[in-house]
């Protein structure tokens, strides 16, 4: 069946934007039909990729076409609130790169701007499509680890910090551009999985500790201005009591760590490890049948192979962009990712939070000292 068409409008033609453009070439129903940028050579560059879109160099004008159903925003992250809420408030949906924004006080005017205008947002979590994920969904749901109690969130990579490692840009390495470092990079990715596995975004306290430590080259240190933390480590005690520890590193000298996991009752999960976005490592089940611990490995493809072959909207969740134009299609309903993003800055907030007052901080703390770092256009 013919797919309805959702046009949309992409702003921000950067290494994130060009991804977004090229990814949407491949989904049924989706067409680009303008494109924004400041930099209108970047943007004519990223539009001739793609058949006949507008270019635009405000992102106001875009905006006003009555003909755009979604905005796709491809900014760094303390650009994501005002240009998110003005495409709401102009009705457009929303799908916003990770983090939702760059503090907890922006993601939530962007949740509650939202609700207000009546229309979806959508943060782009990549690793809730990863067929890992979802089975490690299907075994929580069929209530095979029992009750939960704790969840480990971990990532890795040797030296691989933005710009002052030699890739990406000074922006990644900037409080003032970026909210963060390594913990609003990377760790969103692995934290918002967890929220997503544990179906819990209620999030009590929240205890951290942010590291710079490493050598860095002297001359790409201080052209970057590198403000932010290159490792993350935190506890969280989320709503009923479930715990969640917290391991990010842009950069530590060790040869890799385990993948992140979740425990319970009668069974426990853990995921291949990450390392530089590649994988390691295999998902495994471990559990107890007839008084013998059992270790399993589970076929994630002949699974997806399956799970395609029976179910009707599998493809609604091969990724974040097509789970984003299903739901605008009314195929799926959209998957909570706005709430699970909040949460997820609560919790990486609270970490900062944590480690300016040397103590633990409760999620009313963290909400309260919460301010605005939108940089607007």
């Amino acid at each position: 069946m013919e797919q309805a068409k959702i046009r949309i409008g992409v702003i921000g033609t950067g290494i994130i934007g060009k991804q977004h453009l090229d990814n949407y070439s491949g989904i049924e129903g989706a067409e680009v039909v303008a494109v924004c940028d400041i930099n209108e050579r970047e943007a004519r560059l990223a539009a001739g990729e793609v058949p006949g879109p507008h270019v635009y160099t405000d992102y106001k004008e875009p905006l006003a076409r009555d003909d755009i159903d979604a905005v796709d925003v491809c900014l760094h992250n303390n650009f994501h609130a005002p240009l998110t809420i003005a495409a709401l408030q102009a009705g457009k949906h929303v799908y916003c790169e990770k983090p939702i924004a760059g503090s907890y006080y922006d993601s939530k005017a962007m949740v509650d701007a939202a609700r207000e205008c009546g229309k979806k947002l959508h943060i782009q979590l990549s690793t809730l499509y990863k067929k890992e994920t979802k089975a490690a969904k299907a075994l929580i749901e069929a209530g095979q680890l029992g009750k939960i109690f704790h969840a480990r969130s971990n990532g890795f990579r040797r030296r691989g910090r933005p710009f002052v490692d030699g890739f990406g840009t000074a922006y990644f390495t900037r409080k003032e551009s970026a909210g963060g470092g390594a913990l609003l990079d990377m760790g969103v990715y692995h934290i918002a999985q967890m929220l997503y596995l544990l179906g819990e975004t209620g999030v009590e306290r929240v205890t951290g500790k942010l590291i710079q430590e490493m050598e860095m080259d002297p001359a790409r240190k201080a052209q970057s201005g590198f403000d932010v933390e290159e490792l993350a480590l935190g506890f969280v005690t989320l709503r009923g009591g479930v715990t969640l520890d917290i391991f990010e590193a842009w950069a530590v000298h060790l040869g890799g760590i385990e993948g992140s996991s979740i425990i319970g009752s009668k069974g426990g999960i853990r995921l291949p490890a990450y390392h530089s976005a590649e994988q390691t490592s295999d998902i495994s089940f471990h559990t107890t049948i007839a008084d013998i611990d059992l270790d399993s490995r589970i076929d994630l493809n002949r699974m997806d192979i399956r799970w395609h072959r029976m179910r009707d909207t599998e493809d609604a969740y091969d990724s974040s962009q097509q789970h984003w134009i299903a739901a605008l299609q009314g195929r799926v309903e959209l998957l909570p990712t706005a709430d699970i993003a909040l949460a997820t800055m609560l919790i990486s907030e609270g970490l900062y939070l944590s480690d300016a007052e040397g103590r633990e901080v409760n999620a009313d703390e963290i909400a309260a000292s919460s301010k605005s770092l939108a940089i607007r256009i």
